[in-house]
């Protein structure tokens, strides 16, 4: 599955180099970008997700740039050590977010991470490790339970959203909402499940993640 056509601003795969590895990676640029937005995926998902290419059209319409990369390879992907291996994904993490600040175009722009799932225990981790490179984080029905000795390093303003009906992620956020000491934010998205495919549920999670950027990434006008 590729980017939606209705996308307007233009999408380029990009291969980012890591370590021994190379990262396939779809990067759409809009016009005069004001930030730009790294994705975590987790649980074995990548670039291809249509949960996370939505809530990246939703941030380009915004003026947001995005990078969608795939921080497991395709065997990498199908093997639950890598999946659940949180330091690994955020070291992927961190060589997406160097190689946007080589580019010319995100060099000079404010970063956020958005993260789901595993993913999103990768990006606490990474801010934590960096906390010069990102300024704020959005975690969908993520884990950061996973990251709990890196919680109290995060300086980056986070934004948790779960989905009301998702057990345990449930808890596990309400307790790692406790242990951050960054500016922060807790949403229970009602009725919705750990994937929000009810109806408006990831329009909620697109829209939120999106104000949250906007509120920590962008100058005010």
């Amino acid at each position: 599955m590729r980017p939606s056509s209705s996308n307007p601003f233009p999408t380029h795969e990009v291969d980012i180099p890591a370590g021994r590895r190379h990262l396939q990676a779809f990067f759409t640029l809009p016009d005069k970008p004001r930030a730009v937005i790294a994705f975590a995926h987790g649980s074995g998902s990548g670039r291809h997700s249509p949960r996370n290419q939505y809530v990246a059209q939703v941030l380009n319409q915004a003026g947001m740039a995005t990078l969608l990369a795939d921080l497991l390879d395709e065997a990498e992907a199908e093997d639950q050590r890598f999946v659940f291996d949180v330091q690994l994904l955020a070291e992927r993490l961190i060589a997406c977010a160097d190689w946007l600040g080589e580019q010319p175009s995100t060099l000079p722009l404010p970063l956020g991470y958005f993260g789901a799932s595993t993913g999103s225990a990768a990006a606490l981790i990474a801010a934590a490790a960096r906390p010069d490179l990102v300024r704020a984080i959005v975690s969908r029905g993520g884990r950061p339970d996973l990251a709990w000795e890196a919680l109290p390093k995060v300086k980056a303003a986070t934004l948790l959203l779960v989905g009301g009906l998702d057990g345990p992620v449930v808890d596990w956020n309400e307790q790692a909402y406790q242990r951050l000491t960054c500016p922060k934010g807790l949403l229970i998205i009602p009725h919705a499940t750990h994937l929000f495919p009810e109806p408006g549920a990831l329009e909620a999670v697109a829209q939120h993640a999106c104000d949250w950027f906007v509120q920590n990434l962008l100058p005010a006008e």
